[in-house]
């Protein structure tokens, strides 16, 4: 999941941990983050654990699904957004979290 930076897209509004996951190594995952500014972590899955428990990654599949899944404090996946625009995602994400009403800071 490629976010842009969430200062720049309101996320950084609301009361949540914030994080992106990719199936590549934990090097490649930091340059990455490097190169676009990111202001959060990208978490590194490369044995495809977390991928395949979220359904990220499934037959048919060379590479993961690029969704957003919003989990509540409680563990409970409350959506999960499959289709991702990574120029307006942030801004998506944002209006799905006031929708969903996630608390703000």
């Amino acid at each position: 999941m490629y976010l842009p930076a969430s200062a720049g897209s309101g996320l950084d509004q609301y009361d949540i941990i914030l994080f992106a996951a990719s199936c590549d190594s934990a090097a490649t995952n930091d340059r990455f983050a490097k190169s676009l500014g990111l202001d959060y972590p990208v978490l590194s899955d490369e044995d495809q654990t977390v991928a395949n428990a979220y359904g990220v990654v499934h037959e048919g599949r060379s590479y993961p699904e690029r969704w957003t899944i919003i989990i509540g404090t409680d563990g409970t996946i409350l959506d999960i957004l499959k289709k991702v625009d990574t120029g307006s995602h942030g801004a998506e994400i944002a209006t799905r979290l006031e929708e969903l009403g996630i608390p703000k800071r």
